[in-house]
């Protein structure tokens, strides 16, 4: 069988959208790609963000290529399913411009995974994967019957068929990544780096997936949720690979970078750069200081709130307190080039302890930023706690309650978002 899978040319125009807006490697079909490979299939990636292609060159490659199946993801790459943008306007206008040549039609993401009936029918496809997909995709090709694949949703007789709860992959059997060279070169991107412009290309690595916290605020109920580390022999064969390939930089992916001496020592002896996303209270000062050792320029640290109050009502589970929270940050700054602080909106929280706190921070050189609006998203337990399992309307009443509650969104957005609703009505109507 032939695949072809799109990362579509993402655009996020009067989008509440948080995360970066430059191109990642598409990790998860990247090791979709090599599972589908190993079963024999032929398999052609059409990442059109990273080159950065029309809707027409993308049709033009689609029908070159003559795909049995076509899979396309509703979130710009891993590192972003847990704050998708909530409108399925780029996947739809995509979609609706390959439909002819694209065979069956598969949608994989954090909305095929959480709001599946929903993310078909808005999308018109034919079958969505509910969690993680790389092991799901060999499976549709070799039984004809889907009836019996765990983890998927599809039309029959009318009706959307939801099977089974989402999909979890089962880490020691992610392959090591192998990027073309051309490929790894495009990606001129250093993801959350900021002690200096790259001179080389960036990458992304995976080293655990999952969490072992069910914080209020993050949306991860329904994929890459179980705590699962890949084997150390992998990733370490994955980075040296990309530094073949020239890369100066990685970034891990993994919801909550954790201590892991073996991994740190090991990259100590390796010619790259990297940036993570942390707990600041599960890291020791000597390991802090390892941590710097092995090349980390970038840490991006969730506190969320500056008192025990708002961080028990996030259900952060946090044992320290705001001083021991700010000590070790700072003490992180005195190794590690770029520390961040994220703080979200609470009303737990003083408005001027919390300017108070953040000048404090960057008056020793680390940053805090300014509290970001919480949106409740579908599958998270904020959303779940107050109005119960997503629905098909999941995403219009979380999108609606943050237009409502909030009058100031998060610094990327100039403008204010638009209603879901007109951005997906455009995309369906060509505009």
């Amino acid at each position: 069988m032939k695949f072809s899978l799109v990362n579509p040319n993402w655009s996020f125009e009067g989008s509440i959208y948080f995360g970066c807006r430059e191109p990642h490697l598409p990790l998860e079909f990247g090791y979709s790609k090599a599972l589908l490979e190993k079963e024999g299939h032929e398999v052609m990636l059409v990442d059109a963000q990273m080159e950065n292609l029309s809707l027409r060159e993308i049709r033009a490659a689609i029908r070159r290529f003559k795909p049995d199946f076509t899979v396309i993801t509703t979130a710009p790459s891993y590192l972003f399913w847990r704050c998708a943008p909530p409108e399925l306007r780029v996947p739809l206008r995509t979609l609706r411009e390959i439909r002819r040549e694209a065979g069956v039609t598969v949608v994989v993401g954090p909305h095929a995974s959480t709001t599946p009936r929903a993310a078909l029918m808005k999308l018109d496809a034919d079958v969505a994967v509910r969690g993680e997909c790389e092991e799901i995709l060999p499976r549709l090709a070799a039984e004809s019957d889907w009836k019996n694949i765990p983890a998927v949703s599809y039309a029959r007789g009318g009706a959307i068929v939801v099977q089974g709860g989402p999909h979890a992959s089962d880490a020691n059997r992610l392959p090591v990544l192998r990027w073309e060279r051309d490929y790894v070169a495009r990606h001129r991107h250093h993801h959350h780096r900021f002690d200096h412009g790259p001179s080389a290309p960036g990458a992304e690595v995976e080293f655990a997936r999952g969490c072992p916290y069910h914080c209020t605020f993050c949306a991860k109920d329904n994929y890459r949720n179980m705590y699962r580390k890949r084997p150390l022999d992998t990733v370490l064969t994955e980075i040296d690979g990309l530094i073949e390939c020239g890369v100066e930089y990685i970034y891990f992916i993994d919801e909550i970078f954790l201590p892991h001496r073996e991994l740190l020592v090991a990259l100590c002896s390796r010619p790259v750069d990297f940036g993570v996303q942390l707990r600041i209270d599960h890291w020791n000062l000597e390991m802090i200081d390892l941590l710097g050792r092995a090349g980390c320029v970038s840490i991006e640290a969730g506190v969320e709130s500056i008192t025990p109050e708002g961080r028990n009502l996030l259900d952060k589970k946090c044992r320290l307190s705001t001083g021991e929270l700010s000590e070790r940050l700072v003490h992180a700054k005195k190794c590690i080039p770029f520390v961040q602080a994220n703080l979200l909106e609470s009303r737990h929280d003083d408005p001027g302890e919390v300017e108070k706190w953040r000048g404090y921070l960057q008056s020793r050189g680390v940053w805090a930023n300014k509290p970001v609006p919480l949106f409740p998203y579908p599958g998270s337990p904020d959303y779940t706690k107050r109005w119960g399992i997503p629905d098909d309307t999941a995403w219009e009443r979380a999108h609606e309650h943050y237009l409502e509650v909030f009058k100031q969104f998060s610094d990327i957005q100039d403008d204010r978002p638009v209603p879901l609703a007109e951005l997906e009505q455009g995309a369906k109507s060509g505009r």
